[in-house]
């Protein structure tokens, strides 16, 4: 079920009614409905993959209590070595086993061994997967720290890992932010109501106005690189970081909306990213709910930046790695980890040389757009060598676009608003008075109905 469907908008008005119907009957009847919307919401897929989320949350449920009742350390570190087993377990089966075996044949076959009889299987990926997983897992590292008290109230936890605005493309919400809240009442206001509805409006006009108005030129120009020269490819790459970042960030925000429409406050995913002056602040700015899960469960716990150089030179590599990977099954991804890394490095060198020219406050966020730009080439191809070519052609075969620039309209109207609700505030619903909403909200709507369509378009960040 797409957020930009009219199969959502129907279910999201029957959930929105019932719920507050039923705000003051006790929280038990409550979130018994918002678990089975979001089992509803999830199953509109395909509703064999229910198993896999009831799975997670079984498993992780007891054996965080558990952990929270065992003294010894040792049984708790098996403990936590079960859920980190059953969990990445699941997800390295679903969506990594085929990538590992092909990458292993190919490897025995460029050094002259063929294996004819293995053979790889015919799985299907389960829609956000990577998403809940790592949510759930957060839950039970947490209690194992002892940075959270694990809930005794089954119907809670179920609710906190299968809440629909976020769990097929986040934000990867923490239980200390999110379980409290699905614990005791929401009310119904009129203020959470307005605000949820302009950054649902927000999201969609971002979706199906920008993003989905760039998707079909860059796939003209991706299907068939070759036709075009350098400033075209150019071009081609530039409509994709907006389209990206439009479509994720819509997502985000259709999310966020959503929730706070149901009295929750999600964690913001997106702040401004290709604004940023590093590829560090980058990171801080963009997907923010897996860059500091990545952050506190993997870099800190080797060790984070207080180590020696060689092994803060590792963490960083681990961390951008295995972001790529998480993001798909193709090496594509890990050279995409493996580009923000140096892009990393890099930027660090020229910060530790002190660049003292006059327009260094305009270069460092020029030249970080431009990194993370030409490193969305690996994301968006369908190989490493078709993304390699992809740029040489690019350099070699340079000239003025022959391609419409028709998508610059888009992204300048998103950059408008962009840099006028940035430049007030770092939220959108923040500092604007109340008449402006209403013109904003007005617009939106307008924009958004011109481009809605019949066939409502996927979220990319679905196939992760």
């Amino acid at each position: 079920m797409l957020f930009n469907s009219i199969e959502y908008l129907y279910f999201f008005i029957i959930v929105y009614i019932l719920y507050w119907v039923f705000s003051k009957k006790p929280l038990i009847i409550q979130n018994f409905l918002l678990l089975s919307a979001s089992y509803v919401f999830y199953g509109w897929w395909d509703y064999r993959f229910l198993g896999l989320i009831f799975i997670s949350t079984i498993v992780d449920f007891f054996l965080a209590k558990k952990i929270h009742k065992t003294i010894k350390p040792r049984t708790r570190k098996i403990l936590l070595g079960f859920s980190i087993i059953v969990n990445i377990g699941l997800l390295a089966f679903f969506k990594y086993f085929n990538f590992f075996i092909d990458s292993w044949i190919n490897l025995l076959y460029s050094i002259g061994y063929e294996l004819k009889s293995v053979k790889t299987l015919s799985i299907i990926l389960p829609v956000g997967i990577s998403f809940y997983t790592f949510q759930t897992l957060s839950y039970t590292i947490d209690v194992y720290y002892k940075r959270f008290k694990p809930t005794s109230n089954f119907l809670n936890f179920a609710t906190f890992v299968s809440l629909f605005p976020q769990l097929v493309a986040g934000p990867i919400e923490r239980a200390k932010n999110l379980l409290p809240q699905i614990e005791k009442r929401r009310l119904f206001s009129k203020e959470i109501l307005t605000k949820g509805l302009v950054l649902i409006l927000w999201g969609l006009f971002k979706k199906v106005v920008v993003a989905d108005s760039l998707a079909p030129l860059v796939d003209k120009i991706f299907d068939n690189p070759s036709m075009y020269n350098g400033g075209t490819l150019t071009l081609g790459l530039f409509y994709f970081t907006f389209q990206i970042y439009c479509d994720f960030s819509g997502y985000s925000d259709i999310a966020i909306g959503t929730a706070k429409c149901l009295g929750f406050k999600f964690i913001s995913n997106f702040n401004y990213p290709y604004f940023a002056k590093s590829i560090g602040e980058f990171w801080r700015r963009w997907h923010i709910s897996l860059s500091s899960w990545f952050r506190d469960y993997i870099f800190i716990p080797l060790g984070g930046s207080k180590v020696s150089s060689w092994k803060y030179i590792r963490n960083i590599l681990t961390v951008f790695l295995l972001s790529g990977l998480w993001h798909g099954a193709n090496w594509t991804f890990l050279f995409w980890g493996l580009t923000h890394s140096m892009i990393y490095f890099m930027t660090r060198f020229i910060k530790n040389i002190s660049l003292t020219f006059k327009y260094k406050k305009y270069f460092t966020p020029f030249f970080t757009f431009i990194a993370v730009m030409f490193s969305w080439v690996f994301f968006r191809s369908p190989s490493t060598s078709f993304a390699f070519r992809y740029l040489n052609d690019l350099v070699i075969n340079f000239s003025f676009p022959q391609f419409p620039i028709k998508g610059l309209y888009y992204i300048g109207i998103l950059l408008f608003f962009d840099f006028i609700f940035r430049s007030q505030s770092q939220h959108i619903l923040k500092g604007i008075p109340t008449f402006k909403k209403q013109v904003i909200l007005i617009f939106l709507i307008a924009f958004v109905l011109v481009h809605l369509s019949d066939s409502p378009k996927n979220f990319i960040y679905f196939q992760f």
